[in-house]
């Protein structure tokens, strides 16, 4: 059986153009020669091949989750869409009840108000607008809006404030309380002083600014060059913060970035920041965040049995995952289907990503330097029969929109990559070089005349090193399990609908 290594290079796609394309416009000796000696092919990472719907680029969660699975994976976006298309969201159990139990009359709807669709959907929100106002016991509806910034152009806020304040119109019991950009209200990196901002704004109206519009707000903001993630949280003047008996719901539908808010309002053992015991009524969120978290939940997680982890630990081999703290959660739980707790002989390695810095283009390298040590060092124990691995570099910097940033990203993401492939093929091992969803090839939209912050549609690269090969076309990230399967010279589990994509000569 050979040994196998799976490099996720996390949004890295693949763009014939090279205007503004990090990947084209880097020095990356080891990867233009990896495509050109071993098997090199371009595979689907977004639409519907993913999950997902058409047009929708692919992300993280959703890449990983389709990695792991070997199959394609519907997604929430998908089956909430489709709901409120049938008209059973209506009907929904948890978010009916959680309006039923405000003792207030009060319902607070926070989440990322965009049309990105990686964290949440406008659309979603619009539709629990529209719920909450149909409940006989509610009085007021509190929006407490996220700015996105990052999975849509840097200046679209006061696009999607305006298409808001045009869907309320026709729902007078609702109103915008507080906004935040993403950087304070969706921390996923326990950074505690930028979150306390966002929870004390929500929580006590206590925020250095407050407005009569919220386009007021973000004008001014824009004035002083700061874009929609970065906007500080600020409150509407008549609003006073969450009152006891007061409902509450999240709509972002993917976890990563909404759990840590929701740990602050909710968790029995938070101590992220000093915090109220409020005494709501209820809590409801869109997914499950996590199995910690006690809550309502409007779309509960399907179980995806038989992931590659599972299958590998079922078969009592050894496996690895390593990451830094950006996607580590993107290597462990999502890559094994939602599943919190590691598999037997599943070891895990989390190395801290860089605090020091306030976004990474000032420190393109992030944690890579140590990701690729303790690899090397992993590679060499000769202990694991499959390592799991992601490079962070390409999404977390393509997202500042800095090209020249992204640019050393790529090229630091290629020098560690040729010390882990080195170690990998000293000890006879085989890799597999992937990428979750695209990002650092496409730094400028020319539509809009920003910088280009979100991901992308286009294909990503496959590239096997090891025996003669070919890459197979047409594939998606539902054939990169079975093809490390493949690789490693073990049978498919009939759960898994994706192919292997190695052709071995």
């Amino acid at each position: 059986m050979k040994k196998a290594l799976l490099v996720i290079l996390d949004g890295f796609g693949m763009r014939s153009n090279d205007d503004f394309n990090a990947v084209a416009g880097a020095d990356k000796p080891n990867l233009t020669s990896y495509i050109k000696n071993y098997a090199f092919g371009k595979i689907e990472a977004s639409e519907q091949a993913v999950g997902l719907p058409k047009g929708q680029f692919g992300n993280s969660e959703v890449g990983h989750l389709n990695l792991g699975a070997g199959r394609v994976v519907r997604q929430d976006i998908t089956k909430i869409d489709y709901e409120i298309e049938t008209g059973d969201f209506y009907k929904n159990k948890a978010l009916n009840s959680a309006l039923a139990k405000s003792t207030s009359g009060t319902v607070h709807v926070m989440g990322l108000l965009s049309d990105g669709g990686v964290h949440s959907h406008q659309n979603h929100i619009y539709e629990l607008i529209k719920l909450a106002s149909q409940a006989a016991n509610i009085q007021h509806i509190n929006l407490h809006m996220f700015l996105d910034g990052r999975d849509t152009p840097p200046q679209s806020a006061l696009t999607f404030i305006s298409q808001l304040e045009e869907v309320i119109k026709s729902y007078p019991k609702a109103k915008i309380a507080s906004i935040a950009g993403r950087y304070y209200a969706m921390d996923r990196d326990k950074r505690w002083d930028r979150l306390e901002l966002a929870y004390k704004a929500l929580v006590s109206a206590d925020a250095d600014t407050s407005f009569a519009t919220p386009s007021a707000a973000i004008s001014a903001a824009y004035a002083e060059q700061i874009t929609d993630e970065f906007v500080k949280p600020a409150v509407f003047n008549g609003y006073s913060g969450i009152k006891s008996g007061d409902s509450m719901i999240f709509a972002n539908f993917r976890s990563d970035r909404a759990v840590q808010l929701t740990d602050a309002f909710i968790g029995k053992d938070f101590n992220g920041f000093p915090h109220k015991n409020l005494d709501l009524a209820a809590f409801v969120t869109m997914t499950r965040y996590n199995d910690k978290l006690e809550c309502l939940v409007a779309y509960p997680p399907t179980a995806i049995v038989n992931t590659l982890g599972e299958y590998i630990s079922t078969l009592g081999l050894k496996q690895l995952r390593i990451a830094e703290t950006e996607k580590y959660p993107h290597v462990t739980y999502f890559f094994n289907g939602g599943e919190q707790q590691p598999f037997n002989n599943e070891t895990r390695i989390l190395i801290n990503s860089p605090k020091e810095v306030a976004t990474y283009d000032l420190k393109p390298e992030m944690s890579l330097p140590e990701v690729a040590s303790k690899l090397v060092d992993a590679i060499n124990s000769n202990e694991y029969d499959l390592i799991i691995t992601n490079f962070a570099n390409g999404d977390m910097v393509g997202h500042t929109g800095n090209y020249d940033a992204s640019v050393k990203a790529v090229e630091a993401l290629d020098l560690y990559l040729g010390k882990v492939v080195e170690a990998m093929r000293a000890h006879d091992g085989e890799v597999l070089i992937v990428a979750d969803h695209g990002n650092c090839e496409e730094m400028f939209d020319y539509k809009s005349q920003q910088p280009h912050t979100q991901h992308t549609t286009n294909l990503v690269p496959c590239i096997y090193i090891g025996r003669e090969a070919s890459i197979l076309e047409g594939g998606a990230l539902k054939d990169v399990a079975p093809s490390l399967l493949a690789m490693m010279g073990l049978p498919q589990p009939q759960e898994m609908t994706g192919h292997s994509l190695i052709a071995f000569k």
